[in-house]
């Protein structure tokens, strides 16, 4: 078996091979059909081979790579684990602002970068070849390809199904800039590899990716270009979270490059020259290293997907609202599927089709309620629709909105920059979506997920009593904000008649 390697080979990055790849591993001999093949082992494959087999199937778990996928390897592990220092770098820097003196700080690059590698080699053991094994899932380590109607081939042996699913995720896309490929940069797969801090960077595409990483290198003390062809950052979201977001960055000494087209990159020793136009002007910068951000493409390739007549495009597998392709024996999950590429919405689909694949087809990814989270400082999280959606739409809405400048805890924490804001159906309590800014967004947004899961409304988020003080009392008042609504004029009248009469 080819020996995997991740870079830097330290002990921690042998660490994490030796569980999610090991060199030594040797596949199991098929005997029989399986109920599910799973290819690819990031969160979707994981969660439906798990789910499968401790229901009772014979599962097939296959992956050429790193078991765990994007999230373990490339994703959320490494790159919150480096938020975090990054985190930890700004609070000492900005630690007068609460009378706590320090005499100077320094950010060890190599030392947070190897905090993050142990950090991951430790984590690892939940999504290695050994635990799967042990569950009653045969982990096969190679790469697969359809084969038949009913078979798919992995290192020379042939594994029959009864169900297969396609859970190999999406790996970065880099832009067709001239000169890019030839300069070399980095995308979310190589920039946790660094051991050495980039003195200059330049990030193309200010998605979650690219203002996240942005922040970060900026906080330890790169000086950090984030350039975006739009009008602002993160551009899916509303406009007043990115401009916190915008204001947050910049104090920290992201130069912001917006509304900008990059036209070619040159490279000259180690250096790398970036021109591109902006309000009809030409002009460039020199940087050490390119991070892009921006792009995703279906791993899909040498699958074969022709064999079984599985239809696909350049940006996923084509699924219905079961998860299942045009051939009805097989299913999809994850990145290479489904249009939120989060790692919560994998697990969650890989449930679904461990239901549908197995049993009956009742489960429908319509029914999904998904939060998703960018975990720049603040974070901003988002659930259901945005406002300019539901005009899309032709649906009335009320908008509610909190700032966390009237919040105690919020003012007294000095993260006071954010707001909670709830949109419901027109005279209604019923949320249909919700966008939170503060430093702990993440953590936020799931009460209001559970309410639109619950068909609860903010009837019941006002009338939930919040320990006092939070920042998640923000959103008790949001709900507070709607009862009010309810207090109108002629309510008014009758109550002070009736209150009149009872003195």
């Amino acid at each position: 078996m080819d020996q995997v390697v991740v870079l830097p080979q330290d002990q921690y990055n042998r660490e994490l091979v030796d569980n999610v790849h090991p060199s030594e591993w040797r596949n199991p001999k098929p005997k029989g059909r399986y109920n599910l093949v799973v290819i690819g082992a990031g969160t979707a494959g994981l969660i439906a081979a798990n789910g499968a087999a401790g229901l009772g199937a014979k599962v097939a778990l296959v992956e050429k790579h790193l078991m765990g996928g994007d999230c373990l390897n490339v994703g959320c592990v490494p790159s919150k684990s480096i938020i975090r220092s990054a985190r930890a770098s700004a609070d000492v820097r900005d630690a007068g602002a609460y009378g706590v003196v320090t005499n100077g700080y320094k950010v060890d690059f190599p030392a947070l970068m190897e905090r993050m590698r142990r950090l991951r080699a430790g984590i690892s053991p939940v999504d290695s070849a050994h635990r799967y094994r042990e569950i009653g899932v045969d982990v096969y380590l190679g790469a697969a390809r359809f084969s038949g109607p009913d078979t798919v081939e992995v290192g020379g042996q042939t594994l029959r199904f009864a169900k297969a699913v396609i859970a190999t995720g999406a790996r970065a896309a880099a832009p067709e800039i001239p000169g890019l490929a030839e300069a070399g940069y980095l995308t979310n797969e190589t920039v946790f590899s660094l051991t050495e801090l980039p003195l200059r960077l330049a990030v193309i595409g200010a998605g979650p990716i690219g203002s996240e990483l942005s922040q970060a290198f900026a906080r330890f003390g790169s000086e950090v270009y984030l350039m975006e062809r739009t009008d602002r950052i993160l551009p899916r979201e509303e406009r007043e979270a990115s401009v916190l977001v915008e204001r947050a960055m910049q104090a920290d000494g992201v130069h912001l490059l917006k509304e900008i087209a990059v036209r070619q990159i040159e490279k000259s020793g180690s250096e790398k020259m970036i021109h591109f136009e902006t309000g009809g002007k030409s002009e460039s910068i020199v940087v050490d290293e390119i991070l892009v951000g921006i792009g995703r493409a279906p791993n899909i390739e040498k699958l074969d997907l022709e064999t079984v007549g599985v239809q696909y495009d350049r940006y996923s597998v084509r699924v219905n609202e079961y998860l299942q392709t045009s051939n009805p024996r097989i299913y999809a999950a994850g990145d290479v599927c489904f249009p939120y590429k989060f790692t919560h919405a994998a697990a969650a689909m890989g449930s679904i089709v461990v239901q549908n694949s197995l049993f009956a087809r009742t489960r429908k990814t319509g029914s999904l309620t998904i939060p998703w989270c960018t975990y720049t400082d603040p974070e901003v999280a988002h659930v259901g629709l945005y406002e300019r959606e539901a005009e899309q739409r032709r649906i009335a809405v009320d908008t509610y909105t909190q700032s966390l400048e009237h919040v105690d805890r919020a003012i007294l924490d000095g993260e006071d920059r954010g707001f909670v804001k709830v949109i419901t159906r027109k005279g209604t309590p019923r949320i249909l979506g919700a966008t939170v800014v503060a430093r702990h967004a993440g953590e936020m947004i799931s009460e209001i997920t559970l309410a639109m899961k619950s068909k609860s409304g903010l009837k019941e988020l006002a009338y939930t009593i919040h320990p006092y003080p939070t920042q998640a009392e923000s959103i008790s008042r949001v709900g507070f904000a709607y009862l009010k609504t309810k207090l109108t004029p002629a309510v008014q009248k009758i109550m002070r008649k009736w209150l009149a009469w009872r003195r």
